[in-house]
């Protein structure tokens, strides 16, 4: 029985043994089963529980796809601006202008204008400060972003809100991809056509708005699918605006510090990265301290970034970037716009060519120009005066050597006292009476009476010159009347050779403004500007012929060997006989040995000009010249303020020593080309016959030399004045031609 139990018990579990088996099989699904049939909360709670998943997971849905269609967008736009990007060697040069480059003499450039571009550079080939410099200052996430920075822009949103400005005015958060889209104007090219002015373009690619950042954006996006990070940054270091003219890193190396870009140190790549955010106001040939001011601000971020060592950092913080001798001198100031004025306006000021212009100018005699003006202004001007002054020097053939149009000298683009301000001349008009009448035969050792007189003048009445020290001479003769700047005789002479042939003598000298119709021409009452004065004084020295001044003598494309033109100056045609000159040379002579030119003497050299001081002193001039220059300096106040205690013959005559001193140094002594007069026959200088006897003169042949008595009888030389009607001017001599 035991057994009989026993057996069964095995059987059962025998038999049951796969029935556990399948139990647990069954189990995980049993259990989802479970699950599944878990019950769900009724009520309120799962009603909003429901609502929510359902919510989410609508959510989700439209998210992702509406997320996938923004980037097929984004990617068909990428796409659509990655198909009109331009060959990168097209992007490299981006000037509307093309540039001007101007030598002197001796083929050394001097100045540049308009768009100067050094030369292509990539991001290999500049120096390693440089675009170190350029990615910490500009852009630190340069190599890791694709071309537009969130985190960037949500600085820079942050920024100007704290500062109380717009999201997107101010600090726009732009990298150097973006910056770079900018620069070409996002493929936009300039089109004159469209009645847009440059100057209107360039502010719509600058513009901030929301539509032109998102534009922007993918078009920064599209460069980096296009070109690589070095070949972005090539194009931004080769079309950025750096100040001074300069387009691209090479071209403003060159500029400021007279270097390649491959070549600056950290001090200069500083200065030249910094000038990126501002190249107007930060330029270091406007304002080097804020320059250099602003190059610390970026050592110290390039330090801070460690593309600077502690010891580097701290050596380029010592020593600051400067301008380089010759980067400082290149402004050109008046000379450079003035030649720029002559040129034709398609090849200087409007160029879109690269031009190379010769000039005339001298370099050493330019520094002693603007030195010799400095000197007089630092040691015999009080402090504070608003007192301005010029300066021309020229050779006799009106090559213009030097030329300051003002006292501060470093200048572009300002109001040029030589060249553009009509002052009225006084004195110094007196020469080209003198010479029509020496023109016309009279000797300088003829006599004229300085005296009162007075004439009647139709329209206003009796008009009665008097001398600047209101002292009579009586007889004198031409050479001491001009030696002394006498009035009386100057107008004497003036009204009997003819007031229409003294303005015809003097403009075909060259002084080309209307002259005064009156008897007041004589004494300088008409206006001229410094370098037509300073251009008919050298037509005196040259010999008596016309000259006309010039400062280009040609002008070329760049890579061109043949100029596409010549100067447009130079010696014209005679306007009076060649002794007559040398006689009027050695009159001028007389005025700076032994008249009111004597301050004017150095070096022991033979030298002739003539002082000139305007009604109640509002202009001050002295023009003279050597054998080998002729300077011309005016000294005034732009609102025609009168001079205290100036007269020619003081300050412009010091000054005039001064450039022109410095100018000779190292120049052998010449001689003068001058002819002194042979005495009339009884008559000498220091020995005047009264104007009012009658008496034979012995003009030497006309004044020109010889000996001869001529039959002509002067009566009332130069006498019976008081008349008021000039009947006791000289009557015309003829001339020996």
């Amino acid at each position: 029985m035991v057994a009989d139990r026993r057996y069964p018990s095995k059987g059962k579990a025998a038999g049951k043994q796969p029935a556990k088996k399948s139990t647990a099989k069954a189990a995980p699904a049993r259990r989802k089963a479970t699950r599944a049939r878990k019950p769900r909360r009724g009520g309120v709670l799962g009603l909003l529980s429901a609502l929510v998943s359902w919510i989410v997971r609508l959510i989700w849905t439209i998210t992702w796809r509406v997320a996938l269609v923004a980037i097929l967008c984004l990617g068909l736009a990428v796409g659509y601006f990655y198909t009109t990007l331009p060959p990168l060697q097209a992007l490299l040069d981006g000037r509307a202008r093309g540039s001007v480059t101007l030598l002197d003499r001796n083929g050394d450039v001097f100045a540049w204008r308009g768009d100067q571009f050094g030369g292509v550079v990539t991001a290999e080939s500049v120096s390693r400060h440089l675009k170190n410099a350029v990615i910490a200052t500009e852009d630190k996430r340069f190599y890791r972003h694709l071309g537009v920075s969130p985190r960037g822009i949500a600085s820079a949103v942050r920024i100007n809100l704290s500062e109380g400005r717009g999201p997107l005015s101010g600090h726009g958060g732009s990298t150097i991809t973006q910056q770079t889209a900018k620069l070409i104007c996002l493929g936009e090219p300039y089109d004159p056509s469209s009645g847009q002015t440059e100057q209107e373009y360039e502010a719509g690619c600058r513009a901030g708005n929301l539509q032109r950042k998102a534009k922007e954006a993918l078009y920064a996006m599209a460069m980096e699918v296009k070109y690589s990070k070095d070949d972005i940054l090539s194009i931004y270091l080769n079309r950025a605006y750096m100040g001074g003219g300069a387009y691209g890193a090479e071209a403003a190396a060159q500029r400021f510090f007279g270097k390649s870009a491959a070549e600056v140190n950290p001090s200069e790549a500083a200065m030249l990265a910094g000038l990126l955010t501002s190249p107007s106001v930060l330029s270091p040939t406007n304002d080097l301290d804020r320059a250099q001011n602003r190059a610390a601000t970026v050592i110290r971020l390039m330090r801070e970034q460690g593309y600077l060592t502690a010891a580097e950092a701290e050596t380029a913080q010592a020593n600051p970037a400067v301008l380089s001798d010759a980067a400082e001198a290149r402004a050109g100031g008046y000379f450079a716009d003035w030649v720029m004025s002559t040129g034709p306006e398609f090849f200087t000021r409007n160029t879109t060519e690269d031009v190379i212009i010769r000039t005339t100018l001298d370099q050493r005699i330019q520094k002693a120009a603007e030195e010799g003006l400095k000197y007089v202004f630092e040691n015999k001007v009080r402090d504070g005066s608003e007192a301005q002054a010029a300066i021309v020097i020229m050779s006799a053939d009106g090559a213009v050597r030097a030329m300051v149009g003002g006292r501060k000298t470093k200048v572009r683009g300002a109001f040029n006292r030589a060249t553009q301000a009509l002052r009225q001349t006084g004195s110094a008009f007196k020469p080209f009476v003198y010479a029509a009448a020496l023109d016309l035969g009279y000797s300088p050792n003829d006599i004229v009476v300085d005296e009162p007189f007075c004439m009647n003048i139709p329209g206003s009445g009796e008009w009665c010159p008097k001398n600047y020290t209101n002292r009579f001479l009586g007889p004198v003769t031409l050479t001491n009347a001009l030696k002394d700047s006498l009035n009386i005789p100057a107008v004497k002479i003036s009204e009997g050779v003819g007031r229409d042939l003294v303005s015809r003598v003097a403009g075909q000298f060259g002084i080309k403004n209307d002259l005064a119709a009156g008897p007041a021409l004589a004494l300088g009452a008409s206006e001229s500007t410094l370098i037509e004065m300073t251009g008919a004084y050298a037509g005196i020295l040259n010999g008596g012929s016309s000259v006309t001044p010039y400062g280009l003598v040609d002008l070329r494309l760049m890579g061109d060997d043949e100029p596409l033109m010549g100067t447009g100056g130079g010696i014209g045609e005679r306007v009076i006989q060649e002794d007559a000159a040398r006689q009027l040379v050695y009159m001028m002579e007389k005025v700076i040995s032994e008249g009111t030119g004597q301050r004017a003497q150095f070096g022991g050299r033979e030298l002739a000009g003539k002082t000139g001081t305007t009604s109640a002193a509002k202009d001050a001039w002295f023009i003279g010249f050597s054998a080998d220059y002729v300077a011309g300096v005016w000294m005034g106040y732009d609102d025609n303020t009168p001079l205290k205690g100036v007269t020619g013959g003081g300050l412009p005559t010091d000054i005039w020593r001064e450039a022109m001193s410095r100018a000779h140094e190292g120049t052998e002594l010449k001689g003068l080309p001058m002819s002194p007069p042979i005495a009339p026959s009884g008559l000498g200088e220091q020995d005047p016959v009264l104007a009012s006897d009658p008496i034979p003169v012995d003009n030497g042949g006309g004044g020109q030399g010889g000996g001869n008595i001529i039959d002509q009888v002067l009566q009332d030389i130069f006498g019976g004045g008081s008349s008021g009607s000039g009947s006791g001017a000289p009557a015309p001599r003829p001339a020996d031609r």
